[in-house]
């Protein structure tokens, strides 16, 4: 990506260092679902997905510990230049997504980015690495350990700062999603579902959508120049690496269609290059 003139947002909250990164006490809602919530967290976010709103991460009165430990695995000047990009990143989502607020009489809350080490508490609870970027609606604010990166080019073999910046579009997609209703809504329907089967294809819907938007997003950054050869294809290998039915063939061996709650990697894709070939949020229906 040619961001090189590109200003990096002042939305920015830095927390790195503050928290602690190993051996961390971190905390986990207690009881049957706080704990599968968790592992299904852990199962997803070790490939780098985020899974913290399909299971309802939040703050919860009973509250127990879990330890970890993690350090990073990033040098300093990959973490300075992570942190550059990402300010950058954010500040052309804040640009292109205000724009189209404007033209549609709309005013655009621009989200807060915080970037972390470890683990750091949010309104929705206590968030922390293993999971991944996470976006939480409370305060909407997207969270981020640039640590990820690592787990994306070893984990996930997605490498490159376009599929970093996709990542990021993506989180940034969720808080469009909140702030024109749609998580109001997903969560109201995911209440009244009649069985877990029909509440994941409800998330499914919801984590393509926020695909396609991060392909609008993508598609003004292409029409501004900004991309180089081969962005494109690092940000489609990072969409198909978090679709669910490889992320269950990975951890598990097997795929489970009534359990997906993000997508296959076909959907994934085929999503994000929907917005990224058209540029109109109103091809992205839920």
């Amino acid at each position: 990506m040619r961001l090189g003139n590109e200003r990096e947002s002042r939305n920015v909250e830095d927390r790195r260092g503050q928290g602690g990164s190993s051996n961390r006490r971190v905390s986990l809602g207690g009881g049957k679902t706080g704990i599968l919530g968790f592992i299904i967290v852990l199962i997803g976010a070790y490939y780098g997905v985020d899974l913290s709103g399909v299971v309802g991460l939040g703050q919860d009165s009973n509250f127990q510990s879990y330890q970890t430990t993690q350090s990073s695995n990033l040098s300093m000047a990959e973490e300075s230049e992570l942190n550059t990009l990402s300010r950058k990143v954010l500040y052309t989502t804040e640009r292109i997504w205000g724009s189209y607020f404007k033209q549609n009489g709309l005013t655009y809350r621009e989200p807060k980015l915080v970037l972390y080490t470890g683990a750091t508490g949010t309104a929705c609870g206590t968030g922390q690495s293993v999971m991944g970027p996470f976006y939480c609606p409370t305060d909407e604010k997207i969270y981020l350990d640039l640590s990820f990166y690592h787990d994306m080019k070893t984990k996930m073999r997605a490498a490159g700062d376009f599929a970093f910046a996709y990542v990021i579009a993506h989180e940034v997609g969720h808080h469009i999603q909140n702030q024109i209703g749609v998580t109001q809504w997903t969560q109201q329907q995911q209440r009244q579902a009649n069985s877990k089967t029909a509440a994941n294809k409800i998330s499914v819907r919801v984590e393509l959508q926020a695909d396609c938007f991060a392909g609008v997003w993508g598609y003004q950054i292409q029409q501004e120049g900004k991309l180089d050869q081969g962005d494109v294809e690092e940000a489609f290998v990072a969409a198909e690496a978090v679709g669910d039915d490889r992320l269950q063939k990975q951890s598990q061996g097997r795929v489970i269609p009534d359990s997906f709650t993000h997508g296959t990697s076909a959907q994934r894709l085929a999503a994000f290059r929907k917005g990224l070939q058209t540029g109109n949020p109103a091809v992205c229906e839920l």
